[in-house]
């Protein structure tokens, strides 16, 4: 069973940087894709970015490009967001999540999730 746990959230004012890990647990051979997936209060869950863990190919947000970045360390199953340059609209539970298979930035790409860590970007 795979197993995901975030850490690293916090509150920071607008311009500022935070960074989100995920250590991720289980069997390793089942792990192909995993992501970062925010949900701000009243609104749907929106996905981040998303990396490849075979050849590191990644995808991101529009809302976030240019801003965060994804990053897998396979040695050590952890998967980070650097997050530069926030901004309010950033703040949100921001999940970890896996796949076993092919993913875009889509919720439901996801299999297994995290408990989520929260971000708070204040003005």
């Amino acid at each position: 069973q795979v197993q995901l746990v975030e850490s690293g959230g916090g509150s920071v004012q607008a311009g500022g940087s935070l960074r989100l890990s995920c250590a991720a647990s289980g069997p390793t051979d089942s792990q192909f894709c995993m992501g970062w997936i925010r949900q701000a209060p009243g609104k749907e869950r929106e996905g981040v970015a998303r990396i490849y863990l075979h050849n590191g190919s990644t995808a991101y947000a529009d809302s976030v490009k240019g801003r965060f970045t994804i990053s897998i360390d396979n040695a050590k199953n952890t998967l980070t967001l650097q997050m530069n340059s926030l901004k309010p609209e950033d703040t949100g539970m921001y999940y970890c999540a896996l796949s076993t298979s092919w993913c875009g930035l889509k919720a439901v790409d996801f299999r297994y999730w995290g408990q989520g860590t929260q971000v708070t970007v204040s003005s």
